[in-house]
């Protein structure tokens, strides 16, 4: 199975996006499209407009962090023949915004950033910022893999999680995202009735002051119309 494919997976299945482009439990990922009182579509109303300015005036990455941070999500999502790379879409930009739209994260992702150049010190006498290639892959193994991690790495791990969360969340809001895992949304289908050997089988029969309003495929760009007791009418 290849990346493209593992990608299809992880991000296709409803609940599973929905949790990891929220961060919430199921029953709060909020309904997209919503028409709230003084909104827009969407959902966004001139308070959280302002809200969102102001949080693009602030910054909370240093400099340091923000190299660290471009260099790990390239390692996560590198550009490909047919993708461009986590830094090409601007995800660390989306990162800086996330880190001051949940303030709960600051701590765990400061704390994961400073642990790089602890473990590069340790292991290579050098901050994270200053170390090859080869040797910036070497600390990434170490926390990668939950499943092949050293005890002593669990925190690092936890963190690393939040930051490849982070990156597939930005990186898959984009229109590149969506284009690179080949993500159509929601297609229109043609429904001409239950076929008719089942209908047979339990001698049954489509009603047929409907067969005329099925959706044909012609028709498929058409907006179905209800009466007020809930009855298809075209």
């Amino acid at each position: 199975m290849n990346r493209r494919e593992n990608l299809k997976l992880l991000f296709t299945g409803s609940v599973g996006a929905g949790l990891l482009l929220t961060g919430c439990e199921p029953e709060q990922v909020a309904v997209q499209n919503q028409l709230v009182s003084g909104g827009t579509k969407g959902g966004r109303t001139e308070e959280e407009k302002l809200r969102d300015a102001q949080l693009l005036s602030e910054k909370f990455f240093t400099e340091e962090e923000f190299k660290k941070l471009n260099t790990l999500v390239d390692i996560i999502m590198p550009a490909g023949e047919d993708s461009p790379s986590a830094t090409e879409l601007k995800v660390p930009d989306f990162i800086e915004f996330m880190m001051k739209d949940q303030p709960g994260n600051q701590t765990p992702m400061r704390g994961g950033l400073m642990w790089l150049d602890f473990e590069a010190q340790e292991l290579f006498g050098k901050n994270f910022n200053e170390l090859s290639k080869d040797q910036v892959i070497q600390i990434v193994e170490l926390v990668a893999w939950p499943d092949k991690a050293a005890p002593e790495y669990l925190g690092a791990v936890r963190w690393f999680n939040m930051l490849r969360n982070l990156t597939c969340s930005g990186y898959f809001s984009t229109e590149a995202g969506w284009k690179y895992m080949d993500y159509r949304g929601n297609q229109p289908n043609v429904w001409d009735g239950v076929p008719q050997n089942v209908l047979d089988q339990y001698g049954l029969a489509n009603p047929e002051k409907y067969l005329p309003l099925y959706l044909k495929p012609e028709e498929r760009g058409k907006v179905a119309e209800w009466d007020a007791e809930g009855n298809l009418i075209g």
